[in-house]
């Protein structure tokens, strides 16, 4: 199956959410009305897209629709288009999907340092190892740091998933400073000529504050051996969560500095709208999105993809 293809299938929840509510609420040659923008905003907000996304969405429905026949295939064209500029920012560096780097600041002299962040149980492990077999795809060498020391399931769990990759990894024994981890795996690289550390970090809430000054000191730490590092601080949320993981990640941010963000577990979600109130709340690019359970299912984030697979017009009309 081709990305587009998983893509769909990744969102094929979502997408029959959508394509439900439409044929309950617009009628081909039926007089678009207020009353029914209003239910398509109520549906809108089920899939997590969050209100101002919603307002916007609607605002164009309204401004180019309302009071006219309805035309299933111009709708979707007004909604689509809002939606892709929405995702995309402005500013924004757009990725290219055929290269699987592209959304990575990759350093030229020296190793890439990658710090990943994220609450426990969204997928961040999975994510981290799904993000080394890209790297190593492409040509490149990974070297893992497994810093959720607090954890040693986490531990054990990337141990295994370097197995099954091939790349080097980098362990303590549980309840060691994750700091000292992440600065031996920035050596390892740097001694070996590895050219992408990714750096695990543990996800507790809990003690929100004992995190940041965590993450604090591995951000010091790991710029000793590897100056300007870390060139990427990732953010792994749930997709599954929808707006209950919003908060959540504003803490991480806050913590790490994040450059971007991975979205897990996307093909379990009826909720694919909430990379727009991703996007629009928290200013940061999605950068990768994961579209099953496979160690190949990670894509590159394209907001034209996206968009297209979450409102099929062949299944909306």
């Amino acid at each position: 199956m081709g990305f587009f293809g998983k893509l769909k299938g990744a969102l094929k929840k979502t997408s029959d959410l959508l394509k439900t509510d439409v044929r309950d609420i617009f009628k081909a040659g039926e007089i678009l009305d207020e009353s029914k923008l209003q239910q398509f905003e109520k549906r809108l907000l089920l899939t997590d897209m969050g209100f101002a996304a919603t307002q916007a969405i609607i605002k164009d429905v309204r401004e180019k629709h309302l009071g006219r026949t309805v035309v299933l295939d111009e709708i979707w064209s007004t909604v689509k288009d809002r939606i892709k500029l929405l995702l995309k920012g402005e500013g924004d560096v757009r990725y290219d999907a055929d290269n699987l780097l592209s959304p990575l600041n990759l350093q030229n002299d020296g190793p890439t340092v990658i710090l990943v962040a994220g609450v426990n149980g969204v997928g961040k492990t999975t994510s981290i190892a799904k993000l080394a077999k890209l790297i190593q795809k492409s040509g490149k060498s990974v070297v893992l740091g497994a810093g959720d020391t607090f954890r040693a399931a986490a531990v054990e769990q990337l141990t295994l998933w370097s197995q099954r990759i091939g790349c080097d990894i980098i362990t303590k024994p549980s309840g060691s400073d994750p700091a000292s981890v992440a600065f031996a795996a920035c050596e390892h690289a740097v001694k070996e000529g590895r050219d992408v550390v990714i750096i695990d970090t543990a996800g507790r809430l809990q003690t929100h504050q004992n995190l940041m000054e965590e993450l604090g000191k591995i951000h010091r730490v790991i710029g000793k051996p590897i100056p300007g590092a870390p060139h990427e601080a990732l953010l792994v949320l749930d997709a599954t969560t929808g707006q209950n993981g919003l908060s959540q990640a504003k803490h991480f941010t806050d913590a790490v500095d994040c450059t971007g963000l991975v979205l897990a577990k996307l093909d379990g979600s009826a909720k694919g709208g909430v990379v727009v109130a991703i996007r629009q709340t928290m200013g940061i690019p999605v950068k990768y999105v994961g579209l099953g359970e496979g160690i190949d299912d990670l894509a590159v984030f394209d907001p034209d993809s996206f968009v297209d697979a979450m409102i099929d017009e062949e299944q909306t009309s």
